[in-house]
């Protein structure tokens, strides 16, 4: 396929894209046509249907539409004058073609993954990691193919992977250097941090705030799911779940960021910093790529309260 940024004006193109939206409107004239936004990993691109004739079958959006267009330019941006469309069926494309995907190998990251949950030496948290990781095939799949926000940062498919990979990480280190931290509480704290995503926001291609997502938050529901699953492990302590539900409750460190609690825990604390740091980074990460200049300031961004400019190369 052609990909969008790959499209050059006056050329035609035949392939599938992802129909992100579309509307019928009107013209000056009182004439009918389709204005279409289409979309693939690589960006979004207008489309245009001027002729409402049999070449042009019926989809919606959120449809894959196989299509035969020439790429024409309007104000300066590629747009597409699209001659035939068709609803693309199953098995003619692949979904990380259109939707933003990780640039790592997602079972690849998982692996790693589970090597640091098969270290974790408590056997209630344990038998608590692999509950979820290596016996809840669904859970798995769900977890592998999720991002990690709505936007900001790790917003494509397997970001909560890659996401929940490089906090532990920093845990880990974290643990490595100061014995005052209890390394298994807090790699399974990491570990765990945000599953509640997974419910707190839609699939791809949605990608969007859940009812529950909105009413109750990835916090509380990440708390509930654990805490649920801990009342099926006979013999689990009583005060090691309540130090594993504070670390989760209050891993964004504070009131104003969304956790009901504020870290009492040294492992509460250590996890609220690897988070901040992990999203910090990838979200900085984000910001240059998409600012291809190498050099030159980008700007205020709210996020870090600062003008940003990346490194001058050496």
């Amino acid at each position: 396929m052609r990909y969008i940024n790959e499209l050059r004006d006056g050329e035609m193109v035949r392939g599938i894209y992802f129909c992100k939206q579309v509307q019928t409107l009107m013209t000056k004239t009182g004439k009918s046509y389709m204005s279409l936004l289409l979309q693939d990993k690589t960006g979004t691109v207008d489309g245009k249907i001027w002729e409402l004739g049999s070449g042009i079958a019926h989809f919606e959006a959120f449809d894959y539409i196989m299509l035969d267009a020439q790429v024409t330019s309007y104000q300066g941006a590629n747009q597409l004058n699209i001659r035939r469309v068709r609803k693309a069926d199953e098995g003619e494309y692949d979904v990380s073609d259109y939707m933003p995907c990780t640039e790592k190998n997602t079972e690849e990251m998982f692996s790693e993954l589970m090597k640091y949950a098969g270290s974790v030496k408590e056997p209630h948290l344990k038998k608590l990691l692999m509950s979820f990781f290596a016996d809840d095939k669904e859970f798995v799949k769900n977890f592998k193919n999720h991002s990690a926000a709505k936007s900001v940062h790790h917003n494509y498919i397997g970001g909560l992977l890659e996401h929940t990979l490089g906090v532990t990480k920093l845990c880990a280190f974290i643990a490595d250097n100061y014995p005052v931290v209890n390394r298994d509480l807090l790699l399974t704290s990491a570990m765990f941090h945000d599953i509640g995503k997974i419910y707190e926001i839609s699939d791809f291609p949605e990608n969007d705030y859940t009812d529950d997502g909105n009413l109750l938050g990835h916090i509380y529901i990440g708390t509930e799911v654990i805490g649920r699953k801990i009342d099926e492990i006979e013999g689990f302590p009583k005060t090691l779940a309540g130090e594993l539900k504070h670390c989760i409750l209050a891993h964004h460190g504070e009131l104003e960021f969304g956790s009901p609690k504020k870290p009492a825990l040294v492992e509460a604390l250590a996890l609220s910093m690897a988070d901040n740091l992990d999203a910090k980074l990838e979200s900085m990460r984000e910001l240059f790529s998409a600012n291809e200049s190498e050099s030159g300031w980008l700007g205020y961004q709210r996020l870090f309260e600062s003008n940003i400019r990346k490194t001058e190369k050496r």
